[in-house]
């Protein structure tokens, strides 16, 4: 486990994985990299944004992304290289990119801000309680409009819900947002990037409900 630590100038803010309609999404390249076989960036809850009436998500001045690294040999160290692109916001967001190398050990300690970035992560949907994640899809002339729905205990305030297809080429609006005791409906427009027609693989749409008491992610969903 490594963690990448970006520490921004006050009041800059960069992104979460699903940023929101006005954000630019991360990306990492690990071209180059030495005794690797997969890595997967694990992301600490970010906050919501409203810029300009539209919804963000992401980390203001700073975070800490904690990355798992599968070796090939688990006794030799490894050899990080590549790339990572994002944006960072003030006023106007601003795409940056940078290069990176990094020499990590066969052995370390426990880093105690990467701990506390892991623990950051939204509760997982068994954890708060969540049950019945439904997905129903109708085709739309460009795509597909999902309507997802879902038993879970109310997350405080004015809930937010973000959903995510699963593939990077298909794209997920702004989801409208409906509550009936403990009933949460969220529908959203999907199109792929390419304006391709798509099938979406309901065990890879992962939702994510955002509320004032904390944050839930919940994996998976079936056709009703």
């Amino acid at each position: 486990m490594a963690g990448l630590k970006i520490i921004l100038a006050p009041g800059w803010k960069t992104y979460w994985r699903a940023p929101g309609d006005a954000g630019i999404p991360p990306l990492f390249d690990w071209t180059g990299s030495q005794n690797i076989t997969n890595v997967a960036v694990h992301w600490p809850t970010p906050e919501v944004f409203d810029l300009s009436g539209m919804r963000t998500l992401g980390y203001h001045e700073g975070v800490v992304l904690p990355i798992e690294l599968s070796t090939v040999s688990s006794g030799e160290p490894i050899e990080l290289r590549g790339r990572i692109e994002m944006g960072v916001c003030e006023e106007i967001c601003v795409p940056v990119s940078f290069d990176f190398t990094a020499t990590l050990p066969a052995t370390t300690k426990r880093d105690p801000q990467i701990v506390a970035s892991l623990v950051d992560q939204p509760n997982s949907g068994a954890d708060a309680g969540a049950s019945r994640p439904v997905c129903v899809t109708d085709a739309t002339s460009d795509g597909l409009q999902i309507t997802y729905s879902v038993t879970l205990p109310p997350q405080g305030g004015s809930e937010t819900v973000v959903i995510e297809a699963g593939d990077d080429r298909i794209w997920t609006s702004e989801a409208i947002v409906g509550r009936s005791g403990n009933q949460l409906t969220a529908t959203a427009e999907m199109i792929q990037v390419d304006g391709k027609p798509f099938l979406l693989n309901r065990s890879a749409v992962r939702v994510t409900v955002f509320g004032a008491s904390g944050a839930v992610e919940i994996q998976g969903c079936t056709g009703g």
